[in-house]
C-alpha cells in the first residue's frame, strides 16, 4: 500500500519541478479569489488507479482545494465516467492540473494494461507480475497501479531477493566451479528467509540449477513448447517463471504451458497513459473589488472642450 508520506514526497518533487517559482500564467490572468469546479472525466474506458496521488497534487498546491475521488482504485470504468471532482481556488486548480493528470493518467494506463494481461490468463494458475523496469523515482506508484489492475509485484528492489542472471553466473563460475556447486555455496550463505531465483535460457541448464536447491527458476525467452517441456522437468521442485517475449498476443499461450509466474516488463516500461481530462464546468467570478485591482484600469475619457467665452458687451 502507498503511504501518505510516500505519495506526498514524490508529488511535492513533481510540483516543485513544474512550478519552482509559482504559476506565472495563473497568477497573471486569474484573480486571487476566483473559484472553480472541475471534473476528471474518462475519455476512454479503463481501470482507475492513483486517486490518492491525484488528490495530493491539488492539496499540496493549495490546501483550500477540495478533491472528491468518486471511484475506487481498481474500478473498471466506461468512457464519459466522472472519476473525481475538484473545487476551490481557480489558481490552485489550474496550477496543479497537469501534475495531477500526469500521475493519474499513467497509473490508470498501467492498471488498464495489467487488467488486459490478467484477463487473457484467466483459468490458468499463472500470475502476471511486473519487473524493475520502472520509471526512476516512480516505482512505488507504478507497482501500486499493477496491483490495482489485478497483477502482482516481483521483488521490489535489488535488496529483496537474490536473482542470479546469466552475467552473474558467468562471474560466479569463472573460477572453475560448476553451476550447481557455485549456487550451493550461494544458498549456504543465505538466510533461510531469503529467496533465491536463477535464470536459464536453455533446457539443459534446468537440472544443474535445480540441484542447488533454488526457490524459483526463470525460463528466459523459451517458446511455448520449450516452456511446457521445462515445466515437466521442474515437476514442482521450484516455482517456474516465464520471462521474455511476453505480449498481449502471446501471454495466453504462455500461461497455458503451466508456468506459475509470467513477468511482463511492458506493464511499466512501454505503457500508454490513459486519456483522462480535467474539464472546468463552473467558475465563480472574482468580487468587483478584486476584479478591479486585477484588471488594468480603463483609460479616462477625454475631457469635453470648454465652451467658448461669451462676447463682451458693447459699450
Amino acid at each position: 500500500m502507498l503511504t501518505r508520506h510516500t505519495i506526498d514526497t514524490v508529488v511535492r518533487a513533481a510540483l516543485a519541478e513544474d512550478a519552482p517559482w509559482g504559476d506565472l500564467t495563473s497568477e497573471t490572468l486569474i484573480p486571487a479569489d476566483a473559484t472553480a469546479t472541475a471534473d476528471l472525466i474518462a475519455r476512454e474506458p479503463g481501470v482507475f488507479s492513483g486517486g490518492a496521488v491525484f488528490e495530493a497534487a491539488f492539496r499540496l498546491t493549495d490546501e483550500r482545494v477540495q478533491v472528491r475521488v468518486l471511484v475506487a482504485d481498481g474500478t473498471h470504468f466506461a468512457t464519459g465516467t466522472v472519476l473525481a471532482s475538484v473545487t476551490g481556488p481557480a489558481r490552485g486548480i489550474l496550477q496543479a492540473e497537469r501534475i495531477g493528470l500526469n500521475f493519474v493518467q499513467r497509473m490508470s494506463g498501467i492498471a488498464s494494461l495489467t487488467a488486459q494481461y490478467v484477463a487473457l490468463t484467466a483459468g490458468t494458475e499463472a500470475r502476471i507480475v511486473d519487473t524493475r523496469k520502472t520509471t526512476p523515482g516512480l516505482r512505488q506508484f507504478e507497482r501500486q497501479a499493477v496491483r490495482d489492475g489485478g497483477g502482482h509485484n516481483h521483488r521490489f528492489s535489488l535488496s529483496d531477493a537474490v536473482m542470479a542472471k546469466d552475467n552473474h553466473l558467468a562471474v560466479l563460475t569463472a573460477g572453475g566451479l560448476d553451476v550447481t556447486s557455485a549456487l550451493r555455496q550461494v544458498r549456504d550463505r543465505l538466510s533461510h528467509t531469503t529467496h533465491l531465483e536463477v535464470e536459464v535460457d536453455r533446457i539443459d541448464q534446468i537440472e544443474p540449477v535445480l540441484a542447488a536447491g533454488i526457490d524459483t527458476i526463470m525460463l528466459d525467452n523459451f517458446d511455448p513448447d520449450a516452456l511446457r517441456a521445462g515445466v515437466a522437468i521442474v515437476a514442482g521442485r521450484a516455482i517456474v517463471e516465464a520471462s521474455g517475449g511476453v505480449s498481449l498476443d502471446t501471454v495466453a499461450a504462455i500461461a497455458a504451458t503451466g508456468v506459475d509466474v509470467i513477468s511482463v516488463g511492458a506493464l511499466t516500461h512501454s505503457v500508454r497513459s490513459l486519456d483522462l481530462g480535467l474539464d472546468i464546468r463552473l467558475t465563480v467570478a472574482a468580487t468587483a473589488a478584486t476584479a478591479a485591482t486585477a484588471a488594468p484600469a480603463a483609460p479616462a475619457a477625454p475631457a469635453a472642450p470648454a465652451a467658448p467665452a461669451a462676447p463682451a458687451a458693447r459699450p
